[in-house]
């Protein structure tokens, strides 16, 4: 390690590689003859964190890694291979091929992309290596008091500050050669609220990719999380049955990542024949006015990043656009044996798991309705707030509401409680009535494959649905 200065004065320590990890990979890729295709991914990370469990400290964690992956193809067939120890490469590369040659029995299809070679790197703020535990834990021990003396129903609280730096190096046997620099920043605020025998819960997250003073000052949103719980205690039951409703921003951003983005992801699609019948491009699918993309682009968002985990570029990718399914999420492979084009989708938690076909921002854009326009007709209707947790099974979708009101008369009533949506997502997409001016991206975190929380973004604006199941007490 070696020491540096950041920008505001503070001394950082920051792992400097012996020789430069590009020529190191580089030089290992010379087994490519052996196979179809091969590729090394090299991750050196420093991350820390603080949590707080109720009053009592409950972690305080620092690490650094230096890890690795190798993914082989030969004949259709993939085999990967992780290390820790660069002395260990090559033979790491030939077992790669080995395996990759064992189980290869068909015909490789990957979709051509022209080979880049870049540098990326974060444009930093206030570096978080540079901010000892102890001002970590000093913060989030003020957050979590904040909460804990936020009203006596408060029973307990779950409180973590988590960052991580890391540089990916990236080689490919067609020529990409790629480092690239990555911060997450991350504060996650939760709170549980008893009263009357009825247990609520309340969340708040904040997300940066550039800058750890965006966890400095935000009392009021911390303290959010605790008068979402509160709220609820408050609320009365739903009754069940059939509602227009209204998504707020986040939930409708959620909705669409887990209810449509999933079956948006082009190995989903290939392995199940049903969603190729129902997911045909040119195909209408929704109202007209519905415009849904993927957006690798979007800047400062969690699931940003400017190439993907195979050296393709991002961008943004409609999936459906002004009513009509225009798109999918793509690896290398899946574009190839679809006859696509690379989207920029392929992903890895880390370089010791191997890339696929992931989400990065998915959201709706907005449309052309105020809120207010947007429930005025509304006589006897539910608004659904955030999600505090659901499932889909295929089509099919559940979703329970982290809070939620009534519409009365054109106008938000009583809070309500135990708010969950249920339906088919293809009904659903047809059933939608209005559409927000007010999109909005908000941080989340995916999970596919055993690889989890993966960075991402969900977005949307508020939304109008009619015929809504929703289920009460």
């Amino acid at each position: 390690m070696t020491e540096v200065v950041d920008a505001h004065g503070s001394k950082i320590q920051v792992l400097i590689p012996v020789m430069l990890m590009q020529e190191r990979l580089l030089a290992a890729l010379q087994l490519k003859t052996t196979v179809d295709y091969l590729e090394i991914r090299l991750e050196q990370s420093e991350s820390s964190l603080v949590s707080f469990r109720g009053p009592q400290l409950d972690a305080v964690d620092r690490n650094f890694a230096l890890a690795g992956g190798i993914r082989a193809c030969y004949r259709g067939g993939w085999s990967f291979v992780t290390f820790n120890n660069l002395d260990e490469l090559k033979m790491r590369v030939e077992t790669a091929v080995q395996q990759a040659q064992l189980v290869g029995r068909e015909t490789t299809e990957l979709a051509a992309v022209e080979p880049v070679e870049d540098t990326v790197r974060v444009q930093m703020g206030r570096d978080p290596r540079g901010v000892s535990l102890q001002a970590k834990r000093e913060l989030l021990e003020h957050y979590n008091q904040l909460l804990l003396e936020a009203d006596p129903r408060i029973q307990t609280t779950a409180c973590s500050l988590g960052d991580t730096f890391r540089t990916v190096w990236y080689v490919n046997s067609t020529g990409t050669v790629l480092e690239q620099e990555r911060l997450d920043v991350v504060g996650r605020f939760g709170v549980v609220a008893r009263a009357d025998g009825a247990v609520r819960q309340g969340f708040e997250s904040v997300h940066s990719r550039s800058d750890f003073g965006v966890l400095e000052g935000i009392e009021e949103r911390v303290l959010g999380a605790a008068g979402r719980a509160l709220r609820q205690l408050e609320a009365k039951p739903v009754k069940g049955g059939q509602y227009t409703v209204v998504l707020d921003p986040y939930l409708a951003g959620v909705f669409i990542h887990e209810a449509f983005g999933h079956l948006s992801e082009a190995d989903f699609v290939y392995e199940n024949p049903r969603m190729q019948e129902l997911l045909v491009l040119g195909k209408p699918i929704s109202i007209p006015g519905l415009n849904v993309v993927d957006d690798g682009t979007v800047p400062g968002q969690p699931g940003t990043l400017v190439y993907d985990d195979e050296g393709v570029p991002t961008r943004r990718q409609y999936l459906i656009k002004d009513g009509i399914l225009t798109g999918r999420l793509h690896n290398r492979e899946t574009a190839g044996k679809l006859g696509e084009m690379p989207t920029g989708n392929a992903r890895a938690l880390n370089a010791t798991h191997p890339p696929i076909v992931r989400m990065t921002n998915t959201g709706i854009l907005g449309g052309q309705s105020s809120f207010e326009d947007m429930i005025q007709d509304i006589d006897d209707g539910v608004y659904a707030v955030r999600m505090l947790g659901g499932q889909t099974n295929g089509e099919m979708f559940t979703f329970a509401a982290a809070e939620g009101y009534r519409i009365a008369g054109g106008k938000l009533a009583e809070p309500l409680s135990d708010i969950t949506l249920t339906g088919n997502v293809f009904q659903t997409l047809k059933d939608i009535e209005a559409i927000g001016t007010d999109q909005v991206w908000l941080s989340g975190g995916c999970g596919k494959g055993g690889q989890s929380p993966l960075p991402v973004a969900v977005g949307g604006p508020h939304l109008r649905i009619k015929n809504v199941v929703v289920g009460g007490r």
